[in-house]
């Protein structure tokens, strides 16, 4: 049976959020897929933070919450990877819908303490700096905290995850939410990254495109760029100011862009 909630925000999350508009994405918010040296890896932007990832592995949902009817039609997960415990990143009642009785999950250790019993006994909580394997695929867990005064109790260091997945030699980067810390700035030889930017819990798509540019994967999208009280990003923006040869993707993240 499935759970059907609202998607959830408060001040710790996203607030209310502000609507863009996209007229000048023309390009198509499809499904896209990478190579890597035993198939493919396909990404699909589900909503806001929340994504899935089909790999030669097993398919990977990366923080899924909202109402379960977003992720029909997407195969079932065969792990789940959670960044950090605010309601647009993690929820037990989305988790109890969507994912198996021996679905592994992989998290952050102050989610672990949130987590029911039963949630508890199959997940592993990694923290910064800490790694782990998933059949085959390495899994890093990258710093993701807030560097600007008066942002630190949003994201303090040293709580929540951003991650790096190798798969078959593709290295996916995906940030949670985090400003653009030296540990982002550091990250080397990544070919898809998911980057947020959002005020005021995040940074801002200047900071961003900042940090983007310094560690420079081959393909980013911009995600998570909604915010409060005027904190919304404009992702076409942000592409504008990357100063290195970096495709941007776009996710049809808000349901309000055509596919």
């Amino acid at each position: 049976m499935q759970t059907r909630r609202h998607f959830l925000t408060s001040s710790a999350a996203l607030g209310t959020i502000t609507l863009l508009p996209y007229a000048a994405m023309a390009e198509a918010h499809s499904t896209d897929t990478y190579a890597t040296a035993n198939g493919s890896v396909t990404v699909h932007p589900i909503s806001h933070a929340s994504i899935v990832l089909e790999t030669p592995a097993g398919v990977i949902y990366v923080d899924p919450v909202g109402e379960a009817s977003l992720y029909e039609g997407k195969p079932a997960p065969d792990m789940i990877l959670i960044t950090h415990e605010h309601g647009d990143h993690y929820s037990a009642e989305t988790l109890a819908a969507l994912a198996g009785e021996v679905t592994p999950l992989i998290v952050n250790p102050a989610v672990m303490a949130l987590m029911p019993a039963e949630m508890q006994a199959r997940a592993t909580a990694i923290t910064n700096g800490e790694a782990t394997v998933w059949e085959a695929v390495n899994i890093d867990a990258i710093p993701a905290y807030n560097t600007t005064e008066g942002r630190e109790n949003f994201h303090p260091q040293g709580r929540d995850n951003g991650y790096v997945l190798t798969v078959d030699g593709l290295r996916i980067y995906v940030s949670g939410d985090t400003e653009g810390t030296p540990e982002m700035r550091a990250l080397e030889n990544i070919d898809v990254a998911f980057v947020c930017m959002n005020l005021p819990f995040t940074m801002d798509a200047q900071a961003a495109a900042e940090a983007v540019s310094e560690f420079a994967p081959k393909n980013v999208y911009p995600y998570h760029y909604r915010g409060r009280d005027n904190g919304t990003q404009d992702p076409a923006e942000f592409a504008e100011m990357l100063t290195a040869a970096i495709e941007t993707k776009y996710g049809n993240w808000y349901g309000d862009q055509s596919s």
